[in-house]
């Protein structure tokens, strides 16, 4: 995932969590937030110490950003996201990553398939 499409900053996850709008599974909780300017998407990713390790926490943000950078094309633009993983996504394998992710964001009417 490019690091233009990326959260990074504080203030940044900060609006999202305060302004946006929320929906959640077992394995995620993800927060979105309308950006009307911009018509491209930038992802955030939060893992607590409750989850695991750094190993561990590391390993669930890469495999949830490889996840969204591979459904690029159908995720909707002009928004801020931030994916928080639950503990429940430990004991997943990529592929049900990959269809908790994908349930999650059809969900919150988040991809481009389902907001029209």
């Amino acid at each position: 995932m490019h690091k233009s499409l990326r959260l990074r900053n504080r203030a940044d996850f900060s609006r999202v969590y305060r302004h946006g709008k929320s929906f959640a599974n077992h394995q995620f909780v993800v927060y979105w937030f309308s950006r009307k300017e911009v018509e491209r998407f930038r992802l955030g990713v939060s893992v607590s110490k409750k989850v695991g390790n750094a190993v561990v926490r590391n390993r669930m943000r890469r495999l949830v950003k490889e996840i969204v950078r591979h459904h690029e094309p159908e995720i909707a633009g002009g928004l801020d996201m931030v994916f928080i993983v639950r503990k429940g996504a430990l004991s997943k394998d990529y592929a049900e990553l990959e269809k908790s992710v994908l349930h999650v964001l059809r969900k919150a009417k988040l991809l481009k398939a389902s907001r029209t």
